[in-house]
C-alpha cells in the first residue's frame, strides 16, 4: 500500500448544489492528498449561488477549478473534465456533490485502481437525511424494499469484482479507451458505462468505504429522479439488449398490478385489494421503521417507497416505448453483442 500513487483529478459536475456544494468540497478537501492535483466542478448552467460558492473556494484552494458544461448533463460533466484534466493526470475520482466523503475515501479508491488491477472503482452508498421529509427518503432507499437489494446500496458486494456500483474511481485511459459516458443518457450513464466496461474485458472493484448521500427533499423531485432513473435503465437494457434482473422488474409488476386492480374493480370490488395490500404493507413498514427509530417523521417512508416504484416504473415504460435508440454514446460508439 506504500506504491506511489498516480497523479490524480476529482470531477464534481453540479447543478443547482447551493446547499451542498461547499461541504461537498470541504470533505474533499480535508482528506486530499498531494497526489490529487486537480478538484475540478463542472457546472451546468446552475442559476443558483453554486458557481459563486465554488469560486469562493477556490480562492483560498487554488486545487480548486470551475468549468462550463454547455451540455448540462453530468455524463458530459465527467467526460469534458476528463478530456481537459492536466496531461499528468492518470486517475479520475468522480464526486458527487449530494455527498461528504470521509477520511481516508481518496486514498481507498486509488489504491485500489493499482492493488486490484482495476479500471474501475466502484462504493457503497449511504443515504441520509437533514430535514425530516428526506430522513424519511433516506431510510426508503436505504432498505430492500426501496432499492431491491441492490448491491451498492447493502453493500453487501464489498470487496469484490462487481458489475455495478456508485462510481468513485476510473483509470483515465481506461476511461477514454470506451468513450467515456454516453452523454445522451441524463440518468443511468454510470450502469451504462459500467456494461460497456465488461464488454471491453474490464474489470470493476467495489472498495468497501461508503459515500454518505443526501436524497432529494420533496416528493414531487424525488419522483422527478426516479422517473429519470428508470428511464435511464430502460434504455440500457433496450440498447444492449440485456435481461432485466428481478429487482428491475418488481416496480413493472406492482404498477400494472396496482392499475390492473383498479381498472377491474367495476367488474368485482374485490380486485380493489390489490393496490389496497401494496399500499398498507409500505404504510405498515414505514410505521413499523416509525416506532423502531422513534422518529415520527419515518411514518413517511411508505409513501416515499410507493414514490419510488411508481416513478421509476412509469419512466421505464414511457422510455420503453420511445423509437428504437442508434448509437451508444455521444464517441459513437457501437454495441458488441452479448455473447
Amino acid at each position: 500500500m506504500n506504491q506511489q500513487r498516480p497523479a490524480t483529478a476529482i470531477i464534481v459536475p453540479t447543478l443547482n448544489e447551493e446547499h451542498y456544494i461547499v461541504p461537498c468540497l470541504s470533505s474533499l478537501l480535508a482528506i486530499r492528498p498531494d497526489y490529487v492535483r486537480q478538484i475540478i466542478v463542472v457546472d451546468g448552467g446552475s442559476t443558483d449561488r453554486t458557481v459563486e460558492l465554488v469560486q469562493e473556494v477556490a480562492r483560498a484552494e487554488p486545487v480548486v477549478s470551475v468549468l462550463h458544461n454547455p451540455k448540462r448533463l453530468q455524463s458530459a460533466a465527467v467526460n469534458l473534465a476528463a478530456r481537459l484534466a492536466a496531461p499528468e493526470v492518470r486517475a479520475l475520482l468522480r464526486a458527487d456533490a449530494h455527498a461528504v466523503y470521509p477520511p481516508g475515501f481518496i486514498e481507498t479508491c486509488i489504491a485500489a485502481l493499482g492493488v486490484w488491477r482495476a479500471d474501475s472503482v466502484v462504493v457503497p452508498v449511504h443515504a441520509v437525511g437533514v430535514t425530516g421529509l428526506q430522513r424519511a427518503v433516506a431510510a426508503a432507499q436505504n432498505s430492500r424494499l426501496g432499492n431491491g437489494g441492490s448491491a451498492h446500496r447493502t453493500g453487501t458486494a464489498a470487496g469484490r469484482y462487481v458489475e455495478h456500483g456508485h462510481h468513485a474511481a476510473f483509470d483515465r485511459d481506461a476511461f477514454l479507451r470506451i468513450g467515456g459516458y454516453d452523454e445522451t443518457f441524463s440518468h443511468n450513464e454510470d450502469a451504462e458505462f459500467d456494461h460497456r466496461l465488461c464488454l471491453s474485458g474490464g474489470r470493476i472493484w467495489m472498495a468497501e468505504q461508503a459515500v454518505t448521500y443526501f436524497p432529494r427533499r420533496t416528493f414531487v423531485s424525488l419522483a422527478q429522479q426516479y422517473r429519470r432513473n428508470g428511464a435511464g435503465r430502460a434504455r440500457t437494457i433496450k440498447l444492449h439488449r440485456m435481461r432485466p434482473r428481478l429487482r428491475q422488474l418488481m416496480p413493472l409488476i406492482l404498477l400494472a398490478a396496482s392499475l390492473g386492480g383498479l381498472a377491474l374493480m367495476p367488474e368485482s370490488r374485490w380486485f380493489g385489494l390489490v393496490p389496497l395490500l401494496y399500499a398498507l404493507c409500505c404504510l405498515a413498514w414505514g410505521i413499523i421503521g416509525a416506532i423502531r427509530t422513534r422518529d415520527a417523521w419515518l411514518l413517511a417512508m411508505g409513501p416515499a417507497a410507493i414514490t419510488m416504484h411508481m416513478a421509476w416504473a412509469v419512466g421505464f415504460i414511457r422510455s420503453w416505448l420511445e423509437r428504437p435508440l442508434g448509437t451508444a454514446t455521444g464517441q459513437q460508439w457501437h454495441p458488441r453483442p452479448e455473447v
